[in-house]
């Protein structure tokens, strides 16, 4: 058999703030611009999970979506929606919540459940504005 790859898509809304309590205003403003809004900054964030995988001969599956998506939301959907990533999640609290660093800790909480169901999770593409988007293959190089 050979090896496919299967994406799955969920969807998250979060707040934060990029800011560093050791720069001044002014340095904030520099770096991070309107993100560094002492009010915070919301995004409707986009989540794509793509596992790969040999398809199973019995369901023709790599990984069952039902169980996958199920993983997805109780992994991280239910951590980081509606939330303010720089507050309310307890793994980021003191980690400048980039979409960079998000999407790190998002790997972490998912590769062991999708490897425990049969899957490999090869990459995480974390979209935050229609512009602005991370791809992060578990720190492997994928070219």
């Amino acid at each position: 058999m050979k090896t496919a790859y299967i994406i799955r898509k969920e969807h998250f809304n979060s707040a934060h703030k990029l800011f560093r309590e050791d720069w001044s205003e002014d340095k904030n403003e520099e770096i991070f611009g309107r993100c560094s809004n002492k009010n915070w900054h919301g995004h409707n964030f986009n989540l794509f999970v793509t596992v790969k995988g040999i398809p199973s001969v019995d369901t023709g599956f790599i990984i069952n979506l039902k169980v996958l998506s199920k993983i997805i939301k109780e992994n991280v959907i239910n951590k980081l929606d509606h939330k303010n990533l720089n507050l309310d999640v307890p793994e980021l609290i003191g980690v400048l919540p980039s979409i960079e660093n998000l999407v790190i800790f998002i790997w972490d909480w998912l590769d062991q459940e999708i490897a425990e169901h049969g899957g490999k999770l090869c990459k995480l593409r974390l979209e935050e504005t229609e512009n602005n988007f991370v791809e992060y293959f578990g720190g492997v190089e994928p070219y």
